[in-house]
C-alpha cells in the first residue's frame, strides 16, 4: 500500500504492488445490462488475475448515488439504501469474502448496510456492502429495494440462504483508482464514482 501511493498510481492501468491483480479498461457496458446501460460509465475497468485472465469487469454508475440518511458505522450514508452502484462481470466462476460461489454471469451491484442484530458482527469494520443480484431481473436502474428485498433478489443469484455480498467503503484517502493488496489475502479496487472514491475489496476470505 506504501509502495503504491508512493510511486502516485492515478489511473486504471496502475498495478498492485506484488503485481498480482492489473487492471485495463473494459470498454462499454454488456449488453445483458442494457436496461440500466444509460446510468453506467460509458468505459468500464477490467481486473486482471497474474495469469492474464479476467476475474471481472465492473461499470459503475456515472453519478454518485444520493438520498441516504446518517447511519452508524457507515462510511457512504449520503447513498440511499438500494441505489444501483453498477454492474459487474464475471467470465468464470469466482467467490465472495463468505466463500460462497459467484457463477459466471452479470449482475447488478446495489448499496446495502447490514442490519445491526449481531448476525454480522465483525464481519469488516464498517457496515457498507455491494449486494449481488442478477441483472436479467434487477432491471430497474431507479429502484431502491429495502434489505429484505434486496437479499431476496440476491439469493437468486447465489443460490443459498446468505446473499452475494462485496465489502465495500467510500474510500477518504489513499490511492483513487487502480488495485492494490491488503492484509493478506485482500486485492482491493480502487474506483470513481462521480467525485467519490469507491474500494471495494474484489478478492479475499473472511476469517471469522
Amino acid at each position: 500500500m506504501t509502495i503504491l501511493r508512493a510511486i502516485g498510481v492515478a489511473s486504471l492501468l496502475a498495478v498492485s504492488c506484488f503485481a498480482e491483480f492489473k487492471v485495463q479498461p473494459a470498454g462499454a457496458p454488456p449488453s445483458e445490462a442494457s436496461s440500466v446501460a444509460a446510468t453506467l460509465v460509458k468505459d468500464g475497468v477490467k481486473v486482471l488475475k497474474d495469469d492474464g485472465s479476467t476475474l471481472l469487469e465492473l461499470w459503475v454508475v456515472a453519478a454518485e448515488p444520493k438520498g441516504g440518511a446518517a447511519e452508524q458505522n457507515t462510511t457512504w450514508s449520503s447513498v440511499g439504501h438500494g441505489s444501483l452502484l453498477g454492474v459487474v462481470k464475471y467470465p468464470a466462476r469466482a467467490s465472495d469474502r463468505r466463500g460462497q460461489t459467484i457463477k459466471p454471469g452479470t449482475y447488478t451491484l446495489r448499496y446495502s448496510y447490514f442490519p445491526m442484530n449481531g448476525d454480522h458482527q465483525g464481519v469488516a469494520p464498517q457496515r457498507d456492502f455491494a449486494i449481488l443480484s442478477p441483472a436479467a431481473t434487477d432491471t430497474d436502474p431507479a429502484a431502491k429495494p429495502a434489505f429484505d428485498t434486496l437479499v431476496e433478489m440476491s439469493r437468486k443469484a447465489s443460490g443459498t440462504p446468505h446473499p452475494l455480498v462485496l465489502s465495500i467503503w467510500k474510500d477518504d484517502g489513499g490511492i483513487t483508482q487502480g488495485i492494490e493488496a491488503a492484509g493478506e489475502t485482500d486485492q482491493v479496487l480502487h474506483v470513481k464514482v462521480g467525485s467519490t472514491t469507491l474500494s471495494i475489496i474484489v478478492v479475499g476470505k473472511y476469517e471469522g
